[in-house]
């Protein structure tokens, strides 16, 4: 009797249940589906939404969150999460009223460069020492924080600077000079997230870490970069915040900026578990947020309850990913 095995490439595997087909859509897809319906909600309840000085003020507000979401992205995209990045935002907010003195573009160099180091030293922390990612950045989120309070003296410190005030309240060609920023730099992770080698190898190591060692990949290399690029990031959204309101506050300046960031990054569909980076999804996400926070603040909603339906939505983003997590 002959028995005939089937050929691999020939077996049919069942389709997957509904249930979980319409899991994956939402997953994929229903941050663009949320975001429109609440546009067209307040297109239908406010009579100013769509006005020029609406949007730009939306543009400008998004904006910090924007940066601060695409370095989280590529973190998480390996599997990683930085808490340190309010903190970060900090330090290179009050750094820079002692360096003005220098001119504007050393300042905002001292500014980016201390975000790289706190970078840097969370990424060797990880990948070189060992630490888990949340413990690494947990210890840099406190410390950055006090640092920024011990350099201050806990003061906010006002910044008198024509150039300063136009980078975060001016315009070009009708379009606020920080959203331009965030869309230049969106445009710029989008393309090393998916068109670079560097990209890829992010994105295999948060796929299987275990695999990409054994595959030769330079992954401490990779992680300690991938650790840079958010602090530098974030020190970016520490300068545009700054430029924005004119004063360097250490107390306020990125105060649970980490929370929204990884809203905005869970909800546009980038797994927690790593091996995969959505940036269009992510500012999608950061856009939904910033709508979400003006649609309540304009219905005089407590600011806690937003801060309630944030986390909402990071369990409900983090359920649906709850089977790719699993596989």
């Amino acid at each position: 009797m002959t028995t005939t095995v089937a050929d691999p490439a020939e077996v049919v595997r069942p389709p997957a249940p509904r249930r979980e087909v319409a899991k994956a859509w939402v997953r994929d897809r229903g941050v663009y589906v949320a975001l429109g319906l609440l546009v067209l909600y307040n297109v239908a309840t406010s009579e100013g939404f769509l006005s020029r000085a609406n949007i730009n003020l939306n543009l400008i507000q998004v904006a910090v969150t924007l940066i601060v979401s695409l370095g989280m992205a590529m973190v998480i995209g390996t599997e990683g999460i930085d808490l340190s990045v309010g903190a970060t935002m900090a330090i290179a907010a009050v750094l820079m009223p002692d360096y003005m003195g220098y001119g504007l573009p050393v300042a905002i160099l001292v500014a980016v460069a201390a975000g790289a180091v706190v970078g840097l030293i969370n990424g060797l922390l990880i990948a070189v020492v060992g630490v888990q990612p949340i413990v690494a950045t947990l210890i840099m989120l406190v410390t950055g924080r006090a640092m920024a309070n011990v350099y201050s003296n806990g003061q906010l410190t006002e910044i008198f600077d024509p150039a300063l005030r136009t980078l975060g309240t001016g315009s070009t060609l009708g379009v606020p000079n920080t959203a331009l920023v965030a869309l230049l730099l969106t445009a710029v992770v989008g393309v090393v997230v998916r068109r670079t080698t560097f990209g890829r190898r992010l994105v295999a190591i948060g796929g299987n870490l275990e695999a990409s060692t054994l595959a030769g990949l330079p992954v401490r290399r990779t992680l300690i970069t991938v650790y840079v690029v958010s602090g530098l990031l974030a020190a970016i959204a520490g300068v545009l915040y700054t430029a924005r309101t004119g004063a360097a506050n250490p107390g306020q300046i990125g105060d649970l900026i980490e929370l929204a960031a990884i809203t905005a990054v869970v909800v546009g569909g980038t797994p927690l578990s790593g091996g995969r980076v959505r940036i269009l999804a992510t500012v999608a996400g950061a856009l939904l947020l910033q709508i979400v926070f003006a649609t309540l603040t304009r219905n005089n909603v407590d600011a806690g309850y937003a801060r309630i339906f944030q986390a909402a939505i990071i369990v409900g983003a983090v359920y649906l990913q709850r089977d790719r997590t699993a596989s």
